[in-house]
Protein backbone atom coordinates (compact mmCIF):
# COMPACT_ATOMS: atom_id res chain seq x y z
CA UNK A 1 0.00 0.00 0.00
CA UNK A 2 1.37 3.41 -0.99
CA UNK A 3 1.63 5.90 1.83
CA UNK A 4 0.12 9.37 1.65
CA UNK A 5 2.50 12.19 0.73
CA UNK A 6 4.05 13.88 3.74
CA UNK A 7 3.53 17.35 2.32
CA UNK A 8 0.47 18.79 0.60
CA UNK A 9 -0.22 22.05 -1.24
CA UNK A 10 -3.03 24.08 0.36
CA UNK A 11 -4.89 27.17 -0.84
CA UNK A 12 -6.68 28.85 2.08
CA UNK A 13 -9.01 31.83 1.84
CA UNK A 14 -9.60 34.23 4.71
CA UNK A 15 -6.07 33.41 5.84
CA UNK A 16 -5.17 36.79 7.32
CA UNK A 17 -6.88 36.31 10.66
CA UNK A 18 -9.13 33.99 12.65
CA UNK A 19 -9.44 30.31 11.75
CA UNK A 20 -7.75 30.86 8.39
CA UNK A 21 -4.64 32.39 9.96
CA UNK A 22 -4.32 29.71 12.62
CA UNK A 23 -4.94 26.96 10.09
CA UNK A 24 -2.27 28.32 7.74
CA UNK A 25 0.27 28.55 10.55
CA UNK A 26 -0.38 25.02 11.83
CA UNK A 27 -0.28 23.45 8.37
CA UNK A 28 3.01 25.18 7.61
CA UNK A 29 4.43 24.03 10.95
CA UNK A 30 3.44 20.47 10.02
CA UNK A 31 5.47 20.61 6.81
CA UNK A 32 2.84 21.52 4.23
CA UNK A 33 2.96 24.37 1.70
CA UNK A 34 0.29 27.07 1.83
CA UNK A 35 -0.95 29.90 -0.37
CA UNK A 36 -2.84 32.49 1.68
CA UNK A 37 -5.65 34.67 0.32
CA UNK A 38 -7.28 37.55 2.17
CA UNK A 39 -8.92 40.89 1.40
CA UNK A 40 -7.59 42.68 4.50
CA UNK A 41 -4.20 44.12 3.57
CA UNK A 42 -3.17 44.98 7.14
CA UNK A 43 -4.00 41.56 8.61
CA UNK A 44 -2.51 39.64 5.69
CA UNK A 45 0.74 41.62 5.76
CA UNK A 46 1.04 41.15 9.52
CA UNK A 47 0.50 37.41 9.15
CA UNK A 48 3.16 36.89 6.50
CA UNK A 49 5.77 39.21 8.04
CA UNK A 50 5.28 38.48 11.75
CA UNK A 51 3.22 35.36 12.44
CA UNK A 52 5.00 33.30 9.78
CA UNK A 53 8.40 34.96 10.20
CA UNK A 54 10.11 31.68 11.15
CA UNK A 55 8.70 29.76 8.15
CA UNK A 56 10.91 29.61 5.01
CA UNK A 57 9.39 31.80 2.32
CA UNK A 58 9.72 28.99 -0.21
CA UNK A 59 6.94 27.20 1.68
CA UNK A 60 4.23 29.82 1.36
CA UNK A 61 3.01 32.75 -0.68
CA UNK A 62 0.05 35.11 -0.49
CA UNK A 63 -2.25 37.38 -2.45
CA UNK A 64 -4.42 40.32 -1.47
CA UNK A 65 -7.69 39.32 -3.11
CA UNK A 66 -11.25 40.62 -2.99
CA UNK A 67 -13.35 37.48 -3.34
CA UNK A 68 -16.36 39.53 -4.41
CA UNK A 69 -14.53 40.33 -7.67
CA UNK A 70 -14.34 37.40 -10.11
CA UNK A 71 -11.44 39.00 -11.97
CA UNK A 72 -9.36 39.09 -8.78
CA UNK A 73 -10.20 35.45 -8.07
CA UNK A 74 -8.89 34.46 -11.50
CA UNK A 75 -5.75 36.53 -10.99
CA UNK A 76 -5.11 34.93 -7.60
CA UNK A 77 -5.60 31.42 -8.96
CA UNK A 78 -3.04 32.16 -11.67
CA UNK A 79 -0.55 33.10 -8.92
CA UNK A 80 -1.40 29.91 -7.04
CA UNK A 81 -0.80 27.83 -10.18
CA UNK A 82 2.61 29.41 -10.66
CA UNK A 83 3.60 28.91 -7.02
CA UNK A 84 2.51 25.26 -6.87
CA UNK A 85 3.60 24.37 -10.41
CA UNK A 86 -0.03 23.74 -11.37
CA UNK A 87 -0.57 21.06 -8.70
CA UNK A 88 -2.97 21.85 -5.86
CA UNK A 89 -3.87 19.21 -3.27
CA UNK A 90 -6.42 21.03 -1.14
CA UNK A 91 -8.62 24.11 -1.55
CA UNK A 92 -10.05 25.36 1.75
CA UNK A 93 -12.90 27.84 1.18
CA UNK A 94 -12.75 29.47 4.59
CA UNK A 95 -13.34 33.21 4.00
CA UNK A 96 -16.66 34.60 5.18
CA UNK A 97 -18.42 37.80 6.10
CA UNK A 98 -19.25 37.37 9.78
CA UNK A 99 -20.29 40.94 10.65
CA UNK A 100 -23.91 40.14 9.82
CA UNK A 101 -24.17 37.71 12.76
CA UNK A 102 -26.05 39.54 15.48
CA UNK A 103 -26.06 42.68 13.35
CA UNK A 104 -29.11 44.30 11.81
CA UNK A 105 -32.47 42.86 12.76
CA UNK A 106 -34.28 41.08 9.96
CA UNK A 107 -36.68 43.95 9.35
CA UNK A 108 -33.85 46.39 8.61
CA UNK A 109 -31.41 43.96 6.95
CA UNK A 110 -30.11 45.68 3.82
CA UNK A 111 -29.72 44.11 0.41
CA UNK A 112 -26.11 45.33 0.45
CA UNK A 113 -25.31 43.31 3.58
CA UNK A 114 -27.16 40.28 2.23
CA UNK A 115 -25.29 40.46 -1.08
CA UNK A 116 -21.89 40.89 0.60
CA UNK A 117 -22.45 37.65 2.49
CA UNK A 118 -23.80 35.81 -0.53
CA UNK A 119 -20.91 36.82 -2.79
CA UNK A 120 -18.17 36.14 -0.24
CA UNK A 121 -19.52 33.11 1.61
CA UNK A 122 -21.15 31.18 -1.24
CA UNK A 123 -20.41 32.56 -4.71
CA UNK A 124 -16.66 32.85 -4.12
CA UNK A 125 -16.29 29.17 -3.08
CA UNK A 126 -18.09 28.18 -6.27
CA UNK A 127 -15.88 30.39 -8.46
CA UNK A 128 -12.65 29.37 -6.70
CA UNK A 129 -13.49 25.69 -6.90
CA UNK A 130 -14.23 26.00 -10.59
CA UNK A 131 -11.04 27.96 -11.30
CA UNK A 132 -8.87 25.51 -9.35
CA UNK A 133 -10.16 22.37 -11.11
CA UNK A 134 -7.21 22.08 -13.52
CA UNK A 135 -4.76 22.09 -10.60
CA UNK A 136 -6.84 19.66 -8.54
CA UNK A 137 -7.10 17.28 -11.49
CA UNK A 138 -3.34 17.54 -12.11
CA UNK A 139 -2.74 16.38 -8.55
CA UNK A 140 -4.47 13.09 -9.40
CA UNK A 141 -2.56 12.60 -12.63
CA UNK A 142 0.73 12.38 -10.74
CA UNK A 143 -0.58 9.60 -8.48
CA UNK A 144 -1.85 7.12 -11.05
CA UNK A 145 0.30 4.29 -9.63
CA UNK A 146 -1.79 4.40 -6.47
CA UNK A 147 -5.05 4.74 -8.36
CA UNK A 148 -6.39 7.97 -9.81
CA UNK A 149 -6.87 10.44 -6.98
CA UNK A 150 -7.51 14.10 -7.51
CA UNK A 151 -7.33 16.85 -4.93
CA UNK A 152 -9.76 17.82 -2.20
CA UNK A 153 -12.10 20.77 -1.72
CA UNK A 154 -13.16 21.67 1.80
CA UNK A 155 -15.92 24.20 2.39
CA UNK A 156 -15.87 25.81 5.82
CA UNK A 157 -19.52 25.90 6.82
CA UNK A 158 -20.78 26.34 10.39
CA UNK A 159 -23.08 24.78 12.95
CA UNK A 160 -25.17 27.87 12.23
CA UNK A 161 -26.15 26.10 9.00
CA UNK A 162 -28.44 24.00 11.23
CA UNK A 163 -29.23 26.31 14.16
CA UNK A 164 -29.36 30.06 14.70
CA UNK A 165 -29.68 32.94 17.09
CA UNK A 166 -31.64 36.06 16.10
CA UNK A 167 -30.38 38.32 13.33
CA UNK A 168 -28.02 35.96 11.55
CA UNK A 169 -29.93 35.38 8.29
CA UNK A 170 -27.13 36.14 5.75
CA UNK A 171 -24.57 34.03 7.57
CA UNK A 172 -26.88 31.08 8.31
CA UNK A 173 -28.32 31.03 4.79
CA UNK A 174 -24.93 31.06 3.09
CA UNK A 175 -23.42 28.48 5.45
CA UNK A 176 -26.41 26.22 4.79
CA UNK A 177 -25.96 26.87 1.07
CA UNK A 178 -22.41 25.55 1.34
CA UNK A 179 -23.79 22.21 2.48
CA UNK A 180 -25.88 21.90 -0.69
CA UNK A 181 -22.89 23.00 -2.73
CA UNK A 182 -20.81 20.32 -0.98
CA UNK A 183 -22.89 17.28 -1.83
CA UNK A 184 -23.74 18.48 -5.34
CA UNK A 185 -20.08 19.18 -6.16
CA UNK A 186 -19.06 15.84 -4.64
CA UNK A 187 -21.42 14.12 -7.07
CA UNK A 188 -20.25 16.14 -10.06
CA UNK A 189 -16.52 15.89 -9.37
CA UNK A 190 -16.33 12.26 -8.23
CA UNK A 191 -15.47 11.04 -11.76
CA UNK A 192 -12.41 13.31 -11.60
CA UNK A 193 -11.27 11.76 -8.32
CA UNK A 194 -11.86 15.05 -6.47
CA UNK A 195 -13.50 14.88 -3.04
CA UNK A 196 -15.67 17.69 -1.68
CA UNK A 197 -16.56 17.89 2.00
CA UNK A 198 -17.68 20.48 4.53
CA UNK A 199 -16.46 21.25 8.03
CA UNK A 200 -18.98 22.76 10.44
CA UNK A 201 -17.08 24.49 13.26
CA UNK A 202 -18.87 25.28 16.49
CA UNK A 203 -17.29 27.66 18.98
CA UNK A 204 -13.67 27.83 17.86
CA UNK A 205 -12.09 30.60 19.90
CA UNK A 206 -9.86 32.70 17.64
CA UNK A 207 -10.01 36.01 19.48
CA UNK A 208 -6.20 35.84 19.70
CA UNK A 209 -5.72 35.32 15.95
CA UNK A 210 -5.40 38.92 14.77
CA UNK A 211 -2.87 41.76 14.59
CA UNK A 212 -4.54 43.70 17.39
CA UNK A 213 -4.54 40.65 19.66
CA UNK A 214 -0.86 40.01 18.94
CA UNK A 215 0.04 43.59 19.83
CA UNK A 216 -1.59 43.30 23.25
CA UNK A 217 -0.23 39.82 23.89
CA UNK A 218 -3.59 38.07 23.97
CA UNK A 219 -3.69 34.38 24.84
CA UNK A 220 -6.13 31.75 23.55
CA UNK A 221 -7.78 31.37 26.98
CA UNK A 222 -8.34 35.09 27.57
CA UNK A 223 -12.01 35.91 28.12
CA UNK A 224 -13.11 32.28 28.42
CA UNK A 225 -14.84 31.15 31.60
CA UNK A 226 -15.11 27.78 33.29
CA UNK A 227 -18.77 27.72 32.26
CA UNK A 228 -17.78 28.24 28.62
CA UNK A 229 -15.60 25.16 28.72
CA UNK A 230 -18.09 23.03 30.65
CA UNK A 231 -20.73 23.79 28.02
CA UNK A 232 -18.87 21.39 25.72
CA UNK A 233 -18.86 17.59 25.98
CA UNK A 234 -15.13 17.86 25.30
CA UNK A 235 -14.64 19.97 28.43
CA UNK A 236 -13.23 22.96 26.58
CA UNK A 237 -13.95 25.51 23.90
CA UNK A 238 -12.59 24.69 20.44
CA UNK A 239 -9.11 25.52 19.21
CA UNK A 240 -7.77 26.07 15.70
CA UNK A 241 -5.85 22.81 16.04
CA UNK A 242 -9.21 20.99 16.10
CA UNK A 243 -10.04 22.43 12.68
CA UNK A 244 -6.54 21.66 11.40
CA UNK A 245 -6.97 18.01 12.40
CA UNK A 246 -10.27 17.84 10.52
CA UNK A 247 -8.75 19.50 7.45
CA UNK A 248 -5.82 17.09 7.33
CA UNK A 249 -8.16 14.12 7.74
CA UNK A 250 -10.40 15.19 4.86
CA UNK A 251 -7.38 16.06 2.73
CA UNK A 252 -6.03 12.51 2.95
CA UNK A 253 -9.09 10.28 3.42
CA UNK A 254 -10.45 9.84 -0.10
CA UNK A 255 -13.27 7.46 0.89
CA UNK A 256 -15.03 10.31 2.74
CA UNK A 257 -16.89 12.40 0.18
CA UNK A 258 -19.87 14.76 0.20
CA UNK A 259 -19.97 14.76 3.99
CA UNK A 260 -20.53 17.25 6.80
CA UNK A 261 -17.94 17.01 9.57
CA UNK A 262 -19.11 18.81 12.70
CA UNK A 263 -16.29 20.05 14.95
CA UNK A 264 -18.05 21.57 17.95
CA UNK A 265 -17.07 19.62 21.07
CA UNK A 266 -20.47 17.95 21.05
CA UNK A 267 -22.51 21.11 21.68
CA UNK A 268 -25.08 20.48 18.94
CA UNK A 269 -25.84 17.08 20.47
CA UNK A 270 -26.45 18.48 23.93
CA UNK A 271 -29.99 18.49 25.32
CA UNK A 272 -30.69 21.90 26.84
CA UNK A 273 -33.53 22.75 29.21
CA UNK A 274 -34.53 26.10 30.65
CA UNK A 275 -33.63 26.29 34.31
Amino acid sequence: MSSAPTSLNFLITGAGRGIGRGLSRLLLQRGHRVFLLDSNAEELQHTVTSVLAEIPRTRYSHSLTDLRKPSEILSAVAQVAEFFDNKLDVLVNNAAVTSAVGGSDFESLSLEDWTASLETNLTAPFLLSQACLPMLKARGQQNTSAGASGGSIIHMSSTRAHQSEPNSEPYAATKAGLLGLTHSMASSLAPLGITVNAILPGWINVANESKEADERGARWEDGLTEADHKWHFSGRVGKVKDIAAAVEFLAREKFVNGQELVVDGGVTKKMVYDE
